[in-house]
């Protein structure tokens, strides 16, 4: 039996980088797949590459009701959420509209909650992982990033708060890191150069994602984990 056979799994962004890569290995898992994504054509193109088997939502999580729809539109109990959807547009300071800011946050944040409040009682029931795709922007400082890091440190304190209401009930919270420069439509636009000549497909992330999914392993739950190191551990 595949390993995710009997898993509903929640994918953000999942229209392209990877979200994408999550999705294709998880569908590889037996998985039963809900992509999220405000890029129709990247969900269509993803469902494409799987059999056209994942129920597709195509939304704004900056927009707090279009993201309550979305979740009404998953078709029963959600066994893994993975939010990995983000907005990162480097400004200094003094450009970033509160358009942008609000909208960075209410992806990277505001939609975090409203998932993770959505299935939050299914999971009491029969337990669940919730994992969080951060970044080094959610540990640290950077020039530009005012908004983009703001919103990473808020999904590393919340997954906190949500690793420890969950643990009666074996809900696992954590967030995750890539661990390794990835090649991605974010990364293409904001890498630099020393970054694009070492980066790796996010495929090589995707075990990680499985192991936590299936594992479930109740010490990974309030961590930071590390996508790549996680992989390299646990291999398909």
């Amino acid at each position: 039996m595949h390993a995710l056979a009997n898993q509903r799994v929640v994918i953000t962004g999942a229209g392209h980088g990877l979200g994408a890569a999550i999705a294709l290995v998880f569908a590889g898992q037996g998985a039963d797949l809900v992509l999220m994504d405000v890029h129709e054509d990247g969900l269509k193109s993803v469902n494409d590459q799987i059999g056209g088997t994942a129920t597709t939502i195509t939304v704004d999580l900056a927009d707090a009701g279009a993201t309550a729809r979305a979740i009404a539109a998953v078709p029963g109990p959600v066994d893994t959420l993975i939010h990995n959807a983000a907005i990162l547009r480097p400004e200094p300071l003094e450009a970033v509209s509160l358009t942008t800011f609000r909208s960075t946050m209410d992806v990277g944040i505001q939609a975090a909650f409203q998932l993770s409040k959505a299935f939050w009682p299914d999971m009491k029931v029969g337990g669940g992982a919730l994992i969080f795709v951060s970044s080094q922007s959610g540990i640290k400082g950077f020039a530009n990033e005012t908004a983009y890091c703001a919103a990473k440190h808020a999904l590393e304190g919340f997954s906190k708060c949500l690793a420890m209401e969950g643990e009666a009930h074996r809900i696992l919270s954590c967030t995750i890191t890539p661990g390794k420069a990835m090649h991605t439509p974010m990364s293409e636009q904001n890498y630099p150069p020393e970054l694009k000549a070492q980066w790796i497909e996010p495929s090589l992330l995707a075990p990680a994602f499985v192991h936590i999914a299936t594992a479930r392993d109740m010490a990974l739950s309030g961590q930071r984990l590390n996508a790549w190191d996680l992989s390299q551990e646990h291999p398909l």
